[in-house]
């Protein structure tokens, strides 16, 4: 079986839907996570970690929205909302991480106006480590170093969003 990973709000380049959209830079959306699920982690999986990327963001770098890790490895989904500060929806263990918004929850996506349509991918990956040594706030580009180095698979799903 495959690694894959989907949304029950939306397919495989559709637009993402307004409440997975944050309210900052007057993108007006609801910036509600959106629900995703996985099936087929490889073997071996002892843990899971999530990240949401934009890398048409005008920044040079692109831009992370979201950011989550120490997932448990019989976790099958992120319920919607999971991405709210705090994390109480998460899986329990599951750590929530900095965005580039500043903060340590789900940050939906605001592309600048006119500037055309940004892909939102985000990628599940299996980890060979229950836990990822990381300190609380570390960046988003930190967090994606350790991840590199525990990851024995990965699923995407990207969306894309534009005003």
């Amino acid at each position: 079986m495959a690694f894959t990973l989907r949304s029950p709000s939306f397919n495989e380049q559709d637009s993402l839907p307004r409440q997975f959209v944050h309210q900052a830079m007057g993108a007006g959306g609801d910036n509600i996570s959106p629900e995703l699920v996985w099936e087929g982690a490889p073997e071996g999986t002892k843990s899971f970690a999530l990240t949401m990327y934009d890398p048409d963001a005008p920044t040079g770098s692109g831009w992370w929205h979201w950011v989550v890790y120490d997932i448990p490895a019989d976790a099958t989904g992120l319920a919607q909302g999971a991405g709210a500060a705090g994390g109480a929806s998460l899986p329990k263990g599951a750590r929530l991480g900095r965005t580039d918004f500043g903060t340590a929850e789900y940050g939906g996506a605001a592309p600048p106006p006119g500037h055309g349509p940004h892909r939102y991918i985000f990628t599940l990956y299996a980890l060979n480590t229950d836990k990822l040594d990381v300190p609380a706030d570390a960046t988003a580009a930190y967090v994606g170093f350790n991840i590199h180095f525990a990851k024995i698979g990965e699923a995407r799903l990207t969306a894309v969003y534009q005003r």
